[in-house]
């Protein structure tokens, strides 16, 4: 989110994949409250307000992907006329169901860098902001890299931070 406030990239996002990220979470660390999760969801809809996919479920019947369950982000892509779906799940969004719709999938990996090399000034600001508003406990650049790492983002470990 906070290289979409650096004006990095325009994310999208429905009120279903808003469910299935917060159940992840919430499922992974149980350290983590829905309330939390919940104010979470709700920065993220002030910072990028007009992210809020709808009128996607039209194009649901007619899509056919690896895991049906999995249609309704490839008809939130196809509404919000987006170019690409981020999502460590490259096996379930294969090219020749989202090509004919003028879609890729991307790991977070090559999106990180593919917005690197688009704005590096704005990339960059970006993973400052980030950075600098890890405050508890606040974390050294190294860690700060470690924890991208441990994220699977390697590449986003070699950046000009």
């Amino acid at each position: 989110m906070w290289l979409a406030a650096a004006k990095c990239y325009e994310p999208r996002w429905t009120d279903e994949i808003h469910a299935e990220w917060m159940r992840n979470v919430l499922a992974d660390r149980p350290d983590i409250t829905l309330a939390q999760l919940t104010r979470t969801r709700s920065l993220m809809d002030a910072v990028a307000p007009e992210s809020l996919v709808t009128g996607h479920h039209e194009h649901i019947p007619a899509l056919c992907l690896p895991d049906a369950d999995d249609r309704h982000v490839l008809a939130a892509a196809i509404e919000a006329r987006a170019s690409a779906i981020i999502t460590f799940n490259l096996r379930d969004f294969p090219s020749r169901a989202l090509a004919p719709n003028g879609l890729r999938a991307l790991h977070p990996d090559a999106f990180l860098v593919n917005l690197m090399r688009r704005d590096q000034s704005r990339f960059v600001r970006g993973v400052r902001n980030h950075w600098s508003s890890l405050r508890n406990p606040p974390k050294s650049l190294e860690e700060y890299l470690e924890t991208l790492r441990g994220l699977r983002l390697p590449s986003g470990c070699t950046g000009p931070c």
